[in-house]
């Protein structure tokens, strides 16, 4: 496997500073408390269009959406400063990273049209409907079910660890549109825009150990959904799914989630005069950045048109195992009362990273799944 390599121009260096300067002001005017897993557990939607009036939603989509038409690597800059101060951008995160490029890839004009504007301006927030109770991680046992019925479907089942839904507007949702073959469970799967606010839509929170709403359970019961709502073409879901994916797995959240945590353990080392200690924080630097020379170059990839599922699965299962080493370390260097209410930023990182780093390696795919997907990739090779 061959990644290329990133070497980041003066004018993206310029607008890391531009992004780095922005959120210390917002942090000095109170805007947003830094945290750990802000990706996930971090959503404020009004934060999120202070965002969108930057132009910063959407920046790599066509300009005739609204989008700004920058790179990839632009991108990538901008959510490695929001990862690494903490904001909360979960509210827009995933339309952003993931409705977007497939309703652009797949989707149609007037779907486009749409909703790729209200993404832009923070105006609308998407959840993802994949995984549903009792099925592990076998994603292909799908079972909730869209009926065809006069100008549209119906839709029943459920949808478990429903990132934001409660946040959401639409969630793009895997449904059976055939009946289920036993032998071929990855056909007769179709993709559908289900809005979360219609009549037979309930959602109910699944709490983390913090207490937050992040993930949900998403009921269904005779939802009502248009025929132009369907998301590419019918019968294709699966692979639309995968390709969908491959952009949630390979970003810089797959490797920072702690990263505020690390910072932190590093400036509390320093204050000791610490050198054992740095010794040690400096083994997880120099982990870290092997990781992300690994997503840059996926993210290039991703920018050039390659085919990036099974790097993807790499950075994300070698990442999220990272993510939970940092507390690990962190709790042996440095003496912590973890606590979530905690004045001093170091113990309440702790108390975040703790409680959060069991889904690490679970969310957007376990590591056991992404290790198939890179042996079977190897084999096939």
């Amino acid at each position: 496997m061959k990644l290329p390599t990133v070497q980041f121009t003066e004018q993206q260096e310029k607008f890391r500073l531009e992004v780095r300067s922005f959120l210390k002001k917002q942090i000095e005017l109170g805007t947003f408390n830094t945290k750990c897993d802000s990706w996930l557990s971090g959503s404020d939607p009004s934060f999120s269009k202070i965002i969108a009036k930057q132009g910063w939603i959407g920046m790599t989509w066509p300009e005739e959406y609204g989008g700004g038409g920058r790179s990839s690597i632009d991108r990538y800059i901008l959510t490695e400063e929001f990862l690494a101060v903490g904001a909360p951008v979960a509210a827009h995160w995933f339309a952003d990273r993931q409705t977007g490029p497939l309703l652009l890839r797949f989707g149609t004009e007037e779907q486009r049209k749409f909703f790729l504007p209200k993404i832009v301006k923070g105006e609308c927030f998407f959840a993802i409907g994949l995984s549903e109770p009792n099925s592990g991680s076998d994603l292909a046992s799908v079972s909730t079910r869209a009926t065809k019925v006069e100008g549209g479907w119906l839709v029943n089942g459920a949808k478990t660890w429903t990132s934001n839904a409660h946040d959401a507007h639409y969630m793009v949702t895997l449904v059976r549109t055939e009946p289920l073959d036993p032998e071929k469970k990855h056909k007769g799967l179709s993709q559908l825009i289900i809005d979360l606010h219609a009549d037979g839509v309930e959602i109910k929170p699944i709490r983390y150990l913090t207490g937050e709403n992040h993930f949900n359970d998403v009921f269904f019961e005779n939802v009502f959904v248009p025929d132009n709502m369907v998301v590419g073409t019918l019968g294709n879901g699966w692979v639309q799914g995968l390709a969908e994916l491959a952009y949630e797995r390979s970003g810089p959240e797959r490797i920072l989630s702690t990263f505020p945590l690390l910072n932190e353990l590093v400036e509390e080392l320093k204050k000791q005069g610490d050198l054992i200690g740095l010794g040690e924080a400096s083994k997880l630097i120099a982990e870290m950045w092997g990781l992300r020379n690994l997503s840059i170059g996926v993210a290039k990839m991703l920018e050039e048109g390659g085919e990036v599922a099974i790097p993807a699965a790499l950075v994300k299962s070698i990442g999220t195992k990272f993510e939970q080493k940092v507390p690990e370390v962190a709790r042996l260097l440095v003496q912590t009362m973890p606590c979530l209410e905690a004045h001093k930023n170091f113990d309440r990182y702790m108390a975040e990273a703790i409680l959060h780093s069991p889904g690490f390696t679970i969310r957007g795919g376990t590591s056991e799944v992404l290790y198939g997907i890179v042996a079977k990739g190897v084999v096939a090779g």
